[in-house]
């Protein structure tokens, strides 16, 4: 993994399997909800449900400050804790976590590469326990906004082409073929997307086995459709998680500088009054 930008952002499914009863190391696995950890979790690991605990579904938007701090206290994580987070769907909902964890200014944190379904391939060890560990009074840093971007820089960034504006949703939402993923009931009034967008699938940043593709694969992916790093990059999917897998690839592995996830998403765009939509692939498509 020395190859990355920044090799440090993942640990190797042998690595956490030697840390897990670390006291200085803590695991969370994330999911859309906890039944896959319930059935079975990495030793000693958290159970962190994106839906309840990683968002604030009133006001649809990430944690507050406020609220970040009382997850990482309760589950008994300090600022100087190694964080090491996986999940399902090639830790789609990791990066979420992950993100949210670098806006409040984390300072280790890592994502298992492979996540859960590599820990399954691999025939580790499970536990259905749910970990004691201490209480913590955590706080957290100013939120860096800098790692996140809104709707008005968007609507700029589209309207003038001063970022690179990667949708990262399938081919066919890309289109308005479809409004979202089957059975995802969280929408949008019209289907497309952003004038000027590339569509790159999140998912063509990941192997086979959920592990992240070599730093060329990667390379050679984004610059097909000129994202190269020479401007600044705007990843956005549906809700905003997709897309910080994406934003994950493109800051920490490859190194980009300036990348940010837009969390509004489609279901902001897609739903304001009298704002531009493109549909059909014509904007770019990234193949294989």
């Amino acid at each position: 993994m020395a190859e990355y930008a920044h090799p440090e952002v993942l640990a190797s499914t042998e690595w956490v399997a030697a840390h897990v009863s670390d006291p200085n190391v803590a695991v969370a696995e994330v999911d859309v909800d906890t039944k896959a950890y319930d059935e079975g979790h990495v030793p000693g690991a958290i159970g962190w449900a994106w839906t309840t605990q990683l968002s604030d579904t009133l006001r649809r938007d990430i944690l507050s400050k406020e609220q970040f701090e009382e997850l990482m206290s309760s589950s008994g994580i300090a600022p100087d804790t190694t964080l090491v987070i996986y999940g399902d769907n090639n830790n789609w909902f990791a990066a979420w976590a992950f993100w949210q964890a670098k806006i409040y200014g984390h300072q280790d944190v890592r994502i298992m590469n492979g996540g859960r379904k590599k820990w399954l391939a691999e025939g580790r060890e499970l536990s259905n326990g749910s970990p004691q560990r201490p209480p913590t009074n955590y706080r957290a840093k100013a939120a860096d906004l800098s790692l996140r971007t809104f709707l008005p820089q968007v609507q700029e960034a589209s309207a003038q082409r001063s970022a690179a504006l990667v949708d990262v949703r399938s081919p066919q939402e890309f289109s308005g073929e479809i409004l979202s993923p089957p059975g995802l009931p969280e929408t949008c009034q019209r289907g497309g997307h952003i004038p000027g967008a590339r569509n790159i699938p999140w998912g063509k940043a990941a192997n086979e086995d959920g592990t992240f593709k070599t730093p060329g694969e990667l390379r050679e992916l984004y610059a097909a459709e000129g994202i190269d790093g020479t401007k600044p990059v705007i990843a956005y999917c549906r809700i905003g998680e997709r897309s910080s897998h994406t934003w994950f690839v493109l800051k920490y592995l490859l190194g980009f500088d300036k990348v940010t996830n837009y969390d509004g998403s489609w279901t902001e765009w897609g739903n304001l009054v009298g704002v531009p939509v493109e549909r059909g692939a014509a904007a770019g498509t990234a193949k294989g």
